[in-house]
């Protein structure tokens, strides 16, 4: 099994324009808990998990700030660190004590696609809760997923420096990839990276309780009047269920559940042909995948790469 300094996904931080709508949506429809607030920025907490935030909001021009990611202890920051700059890795900031909400220690670099990464240990978390039976709220965040000009090159950026693992990947019918789903531990996929026209927020996705919650919070969102674009539906690579909406800042943000976890010693990825209606979804009650779906999460061009946020 591959030995990895990244232990997991911790948040995702967006920079957008209609900074107050967005706020007032993720708190009020979305299930999140507001937990730390300053002039136009905004942390987000989900009541399942020990996290001290997995969403930053930010009021600016439409972008991903940030990914952060969580390592195991100091020691591991700085091998980690080492290992990035003997490999040119370019940083925004070397291994320093975090001043932003929750503290901790780590650092900061760009992705090969110039996305800003954050790798930290020592913050401080919160007390989870149980989420309760029928509760539709999220219970933590699931992953993150990319679009890329060049999903080959991005993907390949994680496999290189950080010892991600391709779980499974999506195909066209000639066989070229088309996404691939990669790992920083026995979850099946804590980030994903789709061919795109070019590097975006592809989608953020927010794990509920269980069926129940889902299927509760989707038609709660609904109600709320955002526009769910694909769903609901159980895909294949990963098994887990899916409901998309499109956030206020034209974001595409996910409720799902039951996201597989794997026996990495055995596991073998799968290249899933993404004409076969059910790769997409198991079950059949989802609209099939369409251009025009598709073309829903290209999002607008991320304009903050190789830009370092100001916090």
């Amino acid at each position: 099994m591959t030995e990895r300094l990244v232990s997991h996904l911790r948040y995702a931080a967006l920079a957008v324009p209609n900074f107050e709508q967005e706020r007032s949506f993720f708190s009020t429809y979305w299930g999140l808990t507001e937990v730390h607030a300053e002039e136009g920025l905004s942390y987000f907490a989900a009541e399942g998990s020990s996290e001290p935030f997995i969403l930053r909001l930010r009021d600016d021009e439409k972008r991903i700030d940030l990914v952060g990611f969580a390592v195991e202890g100091r020691d591991d920051i700085h091998a980690l660190a080492d290992k990035l700059r003997a490999e040119d890795v370019q940083f925004v900031h070397e291994p320093q004590e975090l001043d932003g909400f929750s503290g901790g220690y780590g650092f900061r670099v760009f992705d090969g696609d110039g996305r800003v990464l954050e790798f930290s240990t020592g913050y401080q978390t919160r007390e989870a809760r149980k989420i309760r039976e029928r509760e539709p709220i999220p219970a933590k965040l699931s992953h993150v997923v990319f679009n890329s000009a060049n999903l080959a090159q991005s993907a390949q950026w994680y496999i290189d420096h950080l010892d991600f693992s391709i779980s499974d990947s999506l195909i066209r019918p000639d066989g070229v990839d088309m996404m691939h789903f990669m790992r920083c531990n026995a979850t099946h996929h804590s980030l994903a990276i789709a061919q795109g026209p070019h590097h975006s927020l592809h989608h953020l996705s927010f794990e509920m309780r269980g069926i129940e919650e889902w299927m509760r919070g989707a038609g709660k969102i609904l109600r709320s009047g955002a526009r769910m674009i694909w769903g609901p539906g159980r895909h294949n690579a990963g098994d887990n269920t899916f409901a998309y909406f499109l956030s206020p800042a034209g974001n595409t943000i996910e409720y799902t559940t039951e996201l597989a976890v794997l026996d990495e010693d055995t596991w073998s990825p799968h290249r899933l042909n993404i004409k076969e209606v059910s790769n997409q979804d198991q079950w059949g009650t989802a609209q099939e995948m369409s251009e025009l779906i598709a073309r829903e999460s290209f999002n607008d061009i991320d304009k903050g790469l190789f830009v370092a946020p100001p916090v």
